[in-house]
């Protein structure tokens, strides 16, 4: 899909990745770029920036996503590119049990990375149907395809939004409606200094730039899987080709990582 003349919705969009891949989008000729954010005045900020559009947003309640995408289609015309962007994390407490996130940290978690990525396609698949197709871009992570180490809550979810996005492409392939997942690991975002230093450091952290970069080049190629970190694809095909071995190492890297000697 070439972005040039498309109207684009990304939700997250205030600051790291979303803020990145909003200019990304704007810079590649798009017509118009909506910024959502639940941070209003950031949203504005980037939205001025490129002479955007800007909403305040929950992404975890339905209603909110459903004005952004009524509003943007009233007021620019139909969305041609959604992409759910939004993320949180909790991290685990060392030494805990892996279940012991309270379940708050859990419904928020499945709400924004999972329940937000089905609410857009709730409102918009029909409507790309009538009108010949649109695209989704999924910002997941390296998380959804292998794991998470100390952040089970994170691991889990994003596995799920892997699942979702798998089947919308499928689903809808024949509508001419396409996605694409973004799953980097680590980028210098401010959700991961918040987390301090961890696995998603060990292969290089990318900028957010590098990242939005990554994802424009797969939207125009259509391919599903972006992996701005190459190391990625070789890590899942070890995780398919022996389960078990990768389990144990795995858990070899999470003891390093304990010991500091990773």
């Amino acid at each position: 899909m070439d972005i040039a003349g498309k109207i684009v919705v990304v939700t997250g969009g205030a600051d790291g990745i979303g803020a990145a891949l909003c200019r990304r989008f704007h810079a590649d000729g798009a017509k118009a770029v909506v910024v959502a954010d639940l941070n209003a005045a950031g949203a504005e900020k980037v939205a001025k920036e490129i002479g955007g559009l800007a909403f305040a947003c929950d992404v975890s309640k339905e209603a909110d996503l459903l004005r952004v995408i009524d509003e943007t289609e009233a007021r620019l015309g139909p969305i041609d590119l959604f992409c759910s962007n939004a993320g949180v994390a909790d991290l685990d407490k060392p030494d805990a049990n892996v279940a012991d996130a309270p379940d708050a940290a859990w419904d928020r978690s499945w709400r924004i990375h999972v329940m937000a990525h089905i609410f857009a396609a709730r409102a918009l698949v029909p409507r790309m149907k009538k009108r010949g197709g649109g695209y989704f871009l999924n910002t997941i992570s390296a998380a959804g395809l292998l794991s998470q180490l100390g952040n089970a809550v994170y691991a889990t979810t994003k596995h799920a939004a892997v699942g979702f996005a798998e089947s919308l492409a499928i689903t809808h392939r024949d509508d001419n409606i396409r996605v694409t997942i973004l799953c980097p690991q680590g980028v210098d975002t401010p959700l991961l200094r918040a987390g301090g230093r961890g696995p998603q450091h060990l292969d290089g952290v990318l900028t957010a730039e590098e990242t939005a970069a990554s994802a424009a080049e797969a939207i125009r190629e259509e391919r599903f899987l972006c992996l701005p970190h190459e190391q990625v694809l070789g890590y899942m095909r070890n995780k398919t080709a022996d389960y078990q071995r990768w389990i144990g190492g795995m858990a070899k890297l999470q003891r390093k990582l304990r010991e500091g000697t990773a």
